[in-house]
């Protein structure tokens, strides 16, 4: 019975780390569909500036976690929602001022 409880713990474990790690180390999302190219979303990034994944994805900010559930348009942004809720020149840098810092456009040969 104790290994089955064992077991069972370290499944649970496997589990909630995975969840908890959706932008893991080295890794992107990125967003088509922007004329003014791709958005790449990295999550090391935002670790590193001392965020959880909580302080984006709860019910204010990002009430749903998997990719292309939310529309997210630039107006919302400038709007002061979704990223734009951060994003704003006084928390973290403001979209409007620096499109490159999220938008990338494919190299051209």
């Amino acid at each position: 019975m104790k290994i089955h409880g064992a077991v069972l713990c370290l499944i649970l474990a496997l589990l909630v780390s995975k969840n908890a790690v959706a932008v893991g180390t080295g890794k992107t999302l990125e967003f088509k569909g922007s004329s003014e190219g791709m958005v790449v979303f990295d999550g090391t990034a935002h670790k590193n500036a001392g965020l959880s994944c909580s302080d984006c994805h709860n019910p204010v900010v990002f009430p749903k976690m998997k990719q292309g559930t939310v529309k997210i348009t630039m107006n919302d942004l400038y709007a002061g929602k979704y990223c734009g809720k951060c994003h704003n020149g006084e928390k973290a840098f403001m979209i409007k001022e620096h499109c490159a810092r999220c938008h990338h456009k494919p190299d051209v040969k």
